[in-house]
């Protein structure tokens, strides 16, 4: 993968929401005013990472909450996944799938971001990062 967007109705909720949960810092991309586009920058992501991520404006409504999931669902990996999870819940964000362990993967946990997306938090297993 070598970007990913992240589609928001409230830009800067949302933009608060993932600085909160996971440290990111947005900046305005210059030709993007229309759709509030936002450059994403964080722990392997952005800068001299080759991951690199954006942030819109929704360009329609989202799905109502509690229905399958549209589109495909990004995974950030995090310190401490309890931790960011009630971070997440704690912040506007909705339980998808609580924190979980996955033996020889990770300790994984899926939130709702309060626009209508999913995405997930992953502690991977010891030796396996």
């Amino acid at each position: 993968m070598a970007h990913f967007e992240i589609h928001a109705n409230d830009v800067a909720e949302a933009k608060e929401f993932y600085s909160t949960v996971l440290g990111w810092t947005f900046s305005a991309m210059p030709g993007g005013e229309a759709v509030e586009y936002q450059i994403i920058k964080g722990k392997g992501v952005g800068g001299r990472n080759k991951l690199t991520g954006g942030m819109m404006r929704r360009m329609g409504a989202p799905s109502p909450a509690g229905s399958a999931i549209r589109g495909c669902t990004v995974t950030f990996e995090v310190s401490d996944v309890d931790a960011a999870y009630a971070t997440a819940l704690a912040n506007g964000g909705a339980e998808a799938l609580p924190p979980a362990d996955y033996p020889g993967f990770g300790r994984v946990a899926y939130c709702e971001d309060g626009q209508g997306n999913i995405f997930g938090m992953m502690t991977p297993a010891k030796g396996d990062k």
